[in-house]
């Protein structure tokens, strides 16, 4: 299933450190047909009305806004804390080693906005699961999430559907 997909992302071995498979998306970006093909299989994935499409930073913005013109719905950027002007609500999350913040604009959303959350990979679920949490601190209705490439091994789309979220990824590549 999508293998066509999954063809067009390489993988750079040991990058960022040793024992690490890093999944680069950018060559499926550079192919007109797959960047395509992924957007309008994204789209045919999700299974309700949204008002807005969320981004995570920074991969997930191109996502996002890919999505959100087929689906009649706005973009919303997620985005690591500091780098938005105007008043804003953050969420703080684990990471290997510390924590890490992401924040939104505080008027982003009106209350009950049913909001899809894309990024380009699931991983461990840390960054989603934190976003998840600021979206509904903001009042949204977030009910599903999706994402180009899902590592299954590091359990991150499970701990997703145990928030309540359904989670659509396109490829599955097993490994870190």
């Amino acid at each position: 299933m999508n293998d066509d997909l999954k063809a067009l992302i390489r993988t750079i071995p040991d990058f960022p450190k040793p024992g690490i498979q890093f999944r680069d998306i950018t060559t499926l970006l550079l192919s007109p047909q797959g960047l395509a093909t992924a957007v309008e299989r994204m789209v045919a994935a999700t299974h309700a009305p949204v008002d807005l499409v969320a981004g995570i930073e920074a991969r997930g913005f191109l996502f996002a806004a890919a999505l959100a013109v087929p689906l009649g719905a706005g973009v919303l950027l997620i985005r690591k804390d500091g780098k938005l002007p105007g008043a804003t609500i953050a969420e703080d999350y684990a990471l290997e080693y510390g924590t890490d913040r992401i924040a939104m604009h505080a008027d982003a959303l009106a209350p009950g906005a049913r909001v899809l959350l894309v990024d380009d990979l699931i991983a461990t679920g840390g960054t989603a699961r934190a976003a998840v949490r600021l979206l509904r601190k903001a009042g949204a209705v977030v009910t599903q999430a999706q994402f180009l490439v899902d590592l299954p091994d590091l359990g991150g789309a499970d701990l997703l559907r145990g928030d309540g979220i359904a989670v659509d990824a396109l490829t599955a590549f097993e490994g870190h």
